[in-house]
């Protein structure tokens, strides 16, 4: 019970109750205990609260505890049934079959749909006659009068008097003669029954017997105080639940395993599409551990029917390994992902199944590059290339690859991509993949330093954000636009300092030919006096020869007149 003056826990009821069911759904009865424990503190008296309470006390071994709960659940309403089963379970792993029954019977008459309280029921009963044996042993004489039934009640009163008289070595004999069969011994008390074994074997060396221990305690008595605890376990776990009882238990799975083998076609596939419907449903929702749960039961169920109530299983297995691998991944257990969507590639190449080959290829290059393992990534995706049959899944698959060749520095090949991805792009009329496409062969342009055409490409990109008022694309581009832009003028202004750094080479070129060409002058001049100089020789030569008459006399001064002009002429 729940003491008053306990400090309250910080926290809430619905809170601390959700934890304890989880931990109860894992099988950590121990861990779940205080948080009931803490629940009620926030809500005592809850009933729902006692009843799990009072299940991970019973799983425990605590069934003192277990049964207050138990009863505090009834307390304020008598035909709850949760409770009343809870109760009834209780008395029975305390061995109180009897009133186990009671209670079992009162959940059944209020709620007879339920299957818990008939299989209460036939178990209790089973228990009952297992202890006492079964009635037909009971025989009544009528003697027209009932005299009969005073003196059977007396004779049960003597016998329980004598039963009271037996000492304690003579129901150890008694317990023993209970358990004749070894078989059954065996089947019993399981790893147990190696230890029973060996004290028996014991029990037979007398010295041994004779001897006791240190504080006095005779070896005799230890042995057979061990054996007196295990006949009493076998007796208890062969009344809790007998070899014919578990027999029947398997028999009963045997044939609801036929039954639910033998499903309807139209049943079996309701079943399927639902179940992938909700496991879809999970992982959009941002349920990955839910949608995981759910699809490895889904998986096992599939697993163990026919090829014949699903024609299809190895293709919905290879699906449901890849939901597997979908939920794994969002849960960030990247390696479990890896190797179920390796899983879903082996079974789509065993079973020739292109579209979950390009599936399975899809999803192990998206993997790989989300771990960092560009190259990898690359080849994956490279092999899906031919399988890929819309424009649109084109555009997709070259620019992932590209993206990764970005990563790897290896710009030329990531600019080859991101063309491709934008012509699919153009050639299916996706403005927002022709926006992803440009800003990365801009990407890869920077990288190469060609940012005059890096620019275009990103004043490309803008528009097309500005297409789609995709506000945050576009505060990106400007600013890589602006980085682009200030990379651009650098690179221009250190070309210009190459240029300044390289002409003094050019004045002193210039000068030497300016040298060379007044020598050529120089000599041209000094060929032209010369060719002067001789001209008037043979003007003199000609002056100092005779003259026949006066008249020529003239002519020749005219022709010395225009030599001399003429010669005045080169000179210029």
């Amino acid at each position: 019970m729940v003491e008053a003056a306990a400090e309250v826990p910080p926290g809430t009821f619905p809170n601390f109750v959700a934890e304890g069911t989880l931990l109860v759904r894992r099988g950590e009865h121990d861990k779940a205990l205080p948080c009931f424990t803490n629940a009620l503190l926030l809500r005592p008296g809850d009933k729902q609260c006692l009843v799990a309470r009072s299940k991970c006390y019973l799983k425990l071994g605590d069934t003192e505890n277990s049964l207050k709960d138990a009863e505090a659940s009834l307390q304020d309403d008598k035909t709850f049934s949760k409770g009343l089963y809870q109760k009834a379970e209780t008395l029975y792993s305390m061995g109180d079959f009897e009133f186990a029954l009671v209670f079992y019977h009162r959940g059944y008459r209020l709620r007879p749909e339920l299957q818990k309280f008939r299989l209460g029921i036939q178990k209790c009963q089973e228990a009952i006659v297992n202890c006492i044996g079964s009635p037909s042993s009971v025989k009544l004489e009528n003697n027209e009068d009932i005299c009969f039934l005073s003196r059977q009640a007396e004779s049960r009163k003597a016998q329980q008097k004598l039963q009271i008289k037996l000492t304690k070595d003579q129901k150890r004999t008694s317990k023993q003669e209970r358990v004749r069969n070894p078989q059954t011994e065996r089947q019993l008390l399981g790893e147990l029954y190696p230890d029973k074994a060996f004290l028996e074997k014991l029990l037979k060396d007398e010295d041994l017997m004779k001897s006791s221990t240190k504080q006095g305690i005779k070896v005799k008595d230890l042995v057979l105080g061990g054996i007196t605890y295990l006949n009493t376990r076998t007796e208890f776990w062969q009344q809790q639940k007998p070899i014919y009882a578990r027999v029947r238990e398997r028999k009963l799975r045997q044939q609801r395993w036929i039954r639910d083998k033998k499903r309807k076609p139209d049943e079996v596939a309701r079943y399927i599409v639902k179940s992938m419907e909700d496991i879809e449903m999970l992982l959009a929702g941002g349920s990955p551990e839910e949608s995981l749960k759910k699809a490895e039961h889904v998986l096992k169920t599939i697993q163990g029917w026919s090829d014949e109530e699903v024609p299809n299983k190895n293709e919905l297995i290879g699906n449901l390994h890849n939901c597997i691998g979908n939920a794994q991944m969002e849960m960030g257990r990247t390696a479990a992902a890896l190797q179920s969507h390796q899983t879903d590639l082996e079974l789509a190449r065993q079973n020739h199944l292109p579209d979950a080959i390009s599936r399975a290829l899809d999803n192990i290059g998206r993997v790989y590059a989300r771990i960092g393992k560009f190259q990898q990534a690359i080849d994956t995706w490279e092999e899906k290339i031919p399988m890929a049959k819309s424009n649109l899944e084109k555009t997709w698959l070259f620019h992932e690859i590209g993206q990764c060749y970005l990563e790897l520095n290896q710009a030329e090949e990531a600019r080859s991509y991101g063309e491709k991805s934008l012509q699919a792009a153009e050639e299916e009329g996706d403005v927002e993949w022709q926006l992803n496409a440009s800003v990365l062969v801009a990407q890869a342009q920077v990288k190469l330093k060609d940012y005059q055409a890096a620019i275009i490409n990103f004043e490309k990109a803008l528009e097309k954000a500005k297409l789609i008022h995709n506000d945050d694309a576009q505060q990106a581009i400007i600013i890589a636009l602006n980085d682009v832009s200030k990379s651009f003028i650098e690179d221009l202004k250190e070309g210009e300092r190459e240029m300044l750094a390289a002409s003094p080479k050019d004045d002193d070129y210039s000068s030497e030919n300016t040298e060379e060409s007044s020598k050529r002058n120089t000599e041209r001049e000094e060929s032209e006096g010369s060719e002067l100089s001789i001209d008037t020789q043979s003007n003199e030569r000609q002056e100092e020869e005779p003259e026949e008459d006066e008249e020529p006399e003239e002519d020749e001064e005219g022709k010395e007149h225009a030599n001399t002009e003429s010669g005045s002429e080169k000179e210029e």
